[in-house]
């Protein structure tokens, strides 16, 4: 089990009760347990799901690490990300109501009932530099923790109140801002870098043209 908490980057988690974990430890500490024994087939029910970013590839990275790089393990799982799928799988089932449609590798399906365009855009990381003006132009100090009240304003402040309800929606809930803003605690550097990156990501406009 040591190697699988490993894999997982779940040892510092070894000797805490799983019921306190969030949503998205839980996931990865189900996928460990799942990987006890090497067996031949895993089934894994969107692994991912409610995953922040960083999380859902960490995972990819480790379901990829297990089904194509060790070999001793196939792994069956389920998403509603074609995202996902793709990155992941040799072959890809779509069902419809409970219905397998189709079965295939990923470029045979898109080749048969794909259409359209797929444009993949990629942000610059904020630099510590932005983070250190930004907070300073706030009046906080780098480092320093916010409580729920702090959180609360600087959202309404920037135009991101709307965060604030965001937050209790079940869907959202494993997200890492939606997990600062429900136990009212957060570093003013995870805040600011989240709120940097999100306004940089409003300025993205996609026009449409037709051709």
């Amino acid at each position: 089990m040591r190697q699988q908490l490993l894999d997982m980057n779940l040892l510092q988690y070894a000797n805490v009760l799983a019921g306190s974990y969030s949503g998205g430890t839980k996931r990865k500490l189900s996928v460990a347990i799942a990987m006890i024994g090497n067996p031949a087939i895993v089934f894994l029910d969107e692994p991912s799901t409610g995953m922040d970013p960083e999380a859902r590839r960490f995972m990819w990275d480790v379901i990829t690490k297990i089904s194509k790089e060790r070999q001793k393990s196939t792994v069956i799982l389920t998403t509603h990300s074609m995202d996902e799928a793709e990155a992941l799988s040799t072959k890809v089932g779509i069902m419809v109501e409970g219905r397998l449609k189709c079965l295939g590798t990923v470029q045979h399906i898109k080749n048969k009932y794909g259409g359209g365009y797929e444009v993949e855009i990629k942000q610059n990381l904020v630099s510590k530099a932005q983070i250190h003006e930004t907070a300073k132009g706030f009046g906080f100090t780098m480092g320093a923790e916010l409580n729920k009240n702090q959180i609360e304003n600087l959202l309404k402040e920037v135009g991101m109140a709307h965060v604030l309800n965001e937050a209790n929606k079940d869907e959202t809930k494993n997200l890492a801002i939606y997990q600062e803003i429900k136990r009212g605690k957060s570093s003013v550097d995870f805040l600011i870098e989240w709120i940097l990156n999100e306004q940089n990501g409003q300025k993205l406009k996609v026009r449409r043209r037709d051709f």
